[in-house]
């Protein structure tokens, strides 16, 4: 952190709090393929019972 005059500059690393895991991209990913696959099951076996 440097401060330059009233302007305080931080770094990308500072001003989140620390380290940033990508487990949360995984997470999103994830849960979009199990949806994909529930919708598509729920699909399927409607479309093969009517």
């Amino acid at each position: 952190m440097r401060k330059d005059g009233e302007e305080i500059h931080v770094s990308e690393e500072e001003a989140s709090g620390g380290s940033q895991p990508h487990i949360v991209r995984y997470m999103l990913a994830a849960s979009l393929l199990l949806a994909i696959i529930a919708m598509s099951a729920i699909w399927i076996t409607g479309a093969a019972m009517g």
